[in-house]
């Protein structure tokens, strides 16, 4: 009888259990089968692959191989009207290529329309109160409380610093080829290196310890990596590792902003972009007569923090991924590179002993035209994604629907409309042809509409300068293997192998040292 029971109790235990796990297979099944419906309700003609993985969609190929991944999105726009469409982290997405529908995107970043993401987890990454985050009155105000770090008084005193860093790191360089002559040197690294320095220097100049500094780059550098990884927020991985490191990196830059203050109060000289923020700051207090505990300065050091660290972000990576392509695109046109030499040996000269002043800047019109061909034909940052907030009417057949991420491609604009636009040519942007101003919409590498980059000036001045030394000290020589210009995704894009040159001074008269 015992024994009966027993089998009756297992008996109905198993059936109970086997009801209970059949119940759970069916209702994962409809889930899946939902989340493919929506998926393909979104989608509707689009192009774009027609079953995604559950929940991860196309993410860990985007993440594995991301240029192929976008390659293939822009495959599939261009057979298409435009645009396509995927599915990344239970998000559906929605790529552009066509340039006046990314105009449409740009033009529509307010609070009911669209809100610039600026990576597609970028909110949990960057913060709330991140700069591309803000909307209406509220972004203008903040736009017009940065306008005075970029006054040209305010460029002529990053030049001078972006100078120095440069010369010095040039200096590092020509020392390790010297070193090493038989053995090409990857200037990834190096690069970075010398433009984190360079935004450390520029942004906040001598609040930042040596110790600090290197906490900083190391901070950094984790940053980077959770840009590229995927988006998993527990302890032991790279996003969970990037996230921490940018709260450290924010309360960093916010003490610096503190520092400045005191020193702005003082009434002395800016020698960084944070004391020309801080002295604005300090005059609408003076004028708004709030001083004392609770001020401006004070309640929002953090705030700023987190500004200087969209700075950073917009300046650092976007900045080395030019030098590198700057570099990359000078060894293929030697003609582009004489030419660079002549002119910049006409308004400048080393042997002089000064840095180069903001006036023979704007005098070297063709190393102007050259590096905003670099930025055109390899433009850093070449997606800039965005949230849909609403149903958006993209076209008269296609609405985006609320929550799409969409992503315009600044890359894919970049060769539409130019004259031979896959052929690298400076002389587009010449007095006598203005394609910069012909083709204006389609140049999107600062981006468009009220978000378009504010520093664009201090960028641009960054690259000639960088192009105006490296030409003139340098000779040099890219070791080229199979696929080595292929682009890959580092967040922005670079050359595939590091951009590997040999180099060597171009004159023993150059006295690099004797300008650092």
């Amino acid at each position: 009888m015992f024994a009966t029971v027993t089998v009756l109790i297992i008996t109905m235990n198993f059936i109970l259990s086997s009801t209970i796990t059949s119940y759970l297979v069916c209702l994962l099944a409809f889930f899946l089968l939902l989340e493919q419906i929506i998926y393909l309700i979104k989608k509707r003609n689009l192009p774009g692959p027609l079953f995604v993985f559950p929940f991860l969609g196309n993410t860990v190929s985007m993440v594995r191989n991301p240029t192929r991944f976008w390659q293939l999105q822009a495959e599939l726009a261009k057979s298409g009207s435009g645009f396509s469409a995927n599915y990344l982290i239970g998000k559906f997405m929605v790529f552009i290529r066509d340039t006046e529908l990314s105009h449409l995107v740009f033009a529509n970043v307010r609070p009911d329309a669209f809100m610039i993401v600026g990576h597609p987890f970028g909110k949990k990454l960057f913060g709330e109160h991140n700069l591309i985050y803000l909307f209406g009155q509220e972004h203008k105000d903040m736009r017009h409380r940065i306008a005075p770090n970029f006054t040209p008084k305010a460029l002529s005193t990053y030049a001078c610093l972006q100078q120095i860093i440069i010369l010095e790191h040039l200096q590092k360089w020509e020392k390790l080829s010297t070193d090493d002559p038989d053995n090409p040197i990857a200037l990834r690294f190096l690069v970075r290196d010398m433009n984190l320095e360079t935004s450390q220097t520029v942004f906040v100049g001598p609040y930042l310890s040596q110790e600090d500094r290197q906490i900083f780059k190391y901070d950094y550098l984790k940053f980077n990596i959770g840009t590229m990884s995927l988006p998993i927020d527990f302890p032991g991985f790279a996003f969970r590792e990037a996230r921490l490191a940018v709260d450290r990196l924010v309360l960093t830059l916010a003490d610096s902003a503190e520092q400045s203050m005191r020193r702005m109060e003082k009434g002395e000289e800016p020698i960084c972009l944070i004391d020309y923020w801080m002295q604005d700051t300090v005059r609408e207090i003076t004028a708004s007569a709030v001083v004392g505990e609770g001020s401006l300065a004070q309640v929002s050091s953090r705030i700023t923090g987190m500004h200087l660290f969209d700075f950073l972000f917009a300046a650092q990576d976007a900045s080395s991924s030019s030098v590198l392509w700057a570099v990359t695109l000078l060894d293929a046109h030697p003609k582009v590179l004489a030419k660079v030499r002549e002119e910049v040996s006409g308004i400048w000269s080393p042997e002089s002993n000064s840095l180069i002043t903001m006036d023979q800047v704007r005098e070297m019109k063709y190393t102007q035209a050259v590096a905003r061909e670099v930025i055109r034909y390899r433009p850093p940052a070449t997606l800039v994604p965005h949230m849909a907030l609403q149903d958006f009417a993209l076209t008269e057949s296609y609405t985006i629907p609320k929550g799409t991420l969409v992503f315009p491609s600044t890359f894919e604009s970049s060769f539409q409309g130019f004259t031979e636009a896959d052929r690298f040519d400076p002389d587009r942007f010449s007095e006598k042809r203005l394609e910069d101003q012909v083709f204006k919409r389609n140049f999107l590498a600062f981006g468009a509409g009220a978000h378009q980059c504010v520093g664009q000036r201090y960028a641009l001045n960054h690259l000639v300068l960088f192009i105006a030394m490296f030409s003139t000290f340098f000779h040099f020589e890219r070791q080229k293997t199979d696929g080595s210009d292929e682009i890959i995704y580092n967040p922005t894009i670079i050359p595939k192998d590091g951009c590997m040159v040999s180099l060597s001074r171009r004159s023993a008269r150059y006295p690099i040292l004797s300008l650092v």
